[in-house]
């Protein structure tokens, strides 16, 4: 890496950039999540019942998981091309613009099926958005890192997935509480939607003052660019593709099993109000912000490959648990589960980042690390409420956690059979 006299300042600017871009994205796209199982069922789905509006509401969620690895292929392309400071500032306003567009859609009751149609359009916008931020974010910080420090500040970008939930949570609570359910559901859904301008505002103005990344600049002169990044990924990176994938499957699944599942299933079917789901939530997410950075010290100790298996085998055993916790009913038992369900996030989130990074070169790691991220999103989250919901209407709770333990047992074979070597910076 080069040096400069200036590169502390820049270091600290380059991560809080990489640290807000990232909590704007995911508060943008967690508002969405709460909204999409405590408003849109009633808003945009109405007619059916209870359960098959919750359904349909949840399938315009997964719409985004299938869109981000679009992102990830065409920023990445640009973000392997041309730079990653460009490509991060285009990822937030596509995100940014999407989700301002939601809170101003009418309902069902005023244009019909163009509504849920139009919703699903500006969906697909967040995460074609997201899918080009997450990568680029990530190696705006890890590769303007010391060599022994990479997964500590490849944390920084993935503690805006908790600081967003916190912020999307809090926000949701504090409209339920101040406003009657009428009120709310009339209009008070889409403040947070239309507010998020002051934060993409923000974001902007941080990500046009960050500077491209050393690995990144010094490819350029060494010549290294590849024509097409995709390509050659397809044809030399399958190993990494296909098990990076799979090995952060598991860590997507757990997390909306404990947010968004567990959201639906504590008001529909335990009794929970939504305000005391939410704040199970928000307390359960305190614990998910801690345990990143505490997993980033320990993945640059012993390494980032040992602490996500150790972590993945966890939540395999973790999966056997869930029904005993949900079914009591009991506001504690529950808490305390998803409490240990987020912390286990942490451990795995932290260092994933970092992980998926580094099993790609320079020329193409914001494709490599990005399509790695969001394919495992599609199979671990798009349809994971769903899945979920099903299972347990239909078989019983138990079989989620089976569900959890099965791509617990896919992704810790994943962490084994892949490629161990880690690309130089």
């Amino acid at each position: 890496m080069k040096n400069n006299p200036n590169q502390e300042n820049s270091l600290r600017h380059v991560l809080f950039g990489s640290l807000i871009g990232t909590t704007i994205e995911f508060f943008d796209f967690y508002i969405y999540a709460n909204a999409a199982v405590l408003v849109f069922p009633q808003l945009f789905f109405p007619g059916a019942s209870s359960t098959n509006s919750t359904l349909e509401s949840l399938a315009t969620f997964s719409i985004a998981f299938l869109a981000r690895p679009l992102g990830s292929a065409v920023f990445g392309h640009y973000g392997d091309k041309i730079g990653r400071k460009v490509t991060l500032v285009v990822a937030l306003l596509t995100m940014g613009l999407s989700t301002i567009a939601i809170g101003f859609l009418p309902g069902y009751a005023s244009i019909g099926i163009a509504a849920p149609i139009l919703l699903m359009l500006c969906r697909f916008g967040q995460g074609v958005g997201l899918g080009g931020e997450w990568g680029g974010a990530v190696l705006l910080a890890i590769e303007n890192a010391p060599p022994n420090k990479r997964a500590w500040y490849g944390m920084f970008p993935q503690l805006g997935a908790p600081i967003g939930l916190l912020l999307s949570g809090g926000t949701f609570l504090i409209l339920t509480d101040s406003m009657t359910s009428e009120a709310f559901m009339d209009y008070g859904w889409r403040i947070p939607f239309i507010a998020s301008s002051l934060l993409v505002i923000v974001g902007f103005y941080i990500r046009l003052k960050i500077s491209e990344t050393p690995a990144f600049e010094n490819s350029k002169e060494e010549q290294k660019e590849v024509r097409i990044p995709f390509f050659t990924l397809l044809k030399s990176y399958k190993n990494q593709l296909i098990f990076g994938t799979l090995s952060a499957v598991t860590t997507f699944l757990v997390f909306y099993l404990m947010t968004v599942f567990t959201l639906s299933w504590a008001t529909s079917d335990l009794g929970f109000t939504k305000r005391d789901a939410l704040l199970i939530q928000l307390l359960s997410v305190l614990f998910f912000a801690f345990f990143i950075p505490v997993s980033a010290l320990v993945a640059d100790k012993i390494g980032r490959r040992k602490i996500l298996i150790i972590t993945t085998a966890a939540i395999a055993v973790f999966g056997f648990f869930f029904s005993y916790f949900l079914n009591s009913g009991n506001p504690v038992l529950v808490t305390a589960f998803v409490c240990m369900g987020m912390s286990l996030m942490g451990f795995t989130y932290g260092p994933l980042g970092t992980f998926l990074s580094e099993l790609f070169p320079t020329t193409v790691r914001y494709s490599g690390a990005s399509l790695t991220f969001n394919l495992a999103g599609i199979l671990g989250a798009a349809f994971a409420p769903m899945i979920a919901i099903w299972l347990a209407s239909t078989y019983g709770l138990s079989y989620v956690g089976f569900y959890l333990t099965a791509a617990a047992l896919i992704s810790l074979v994943s962490f084994l059979v892949i490629s161990k070597k880690v690309h130089q910076f």
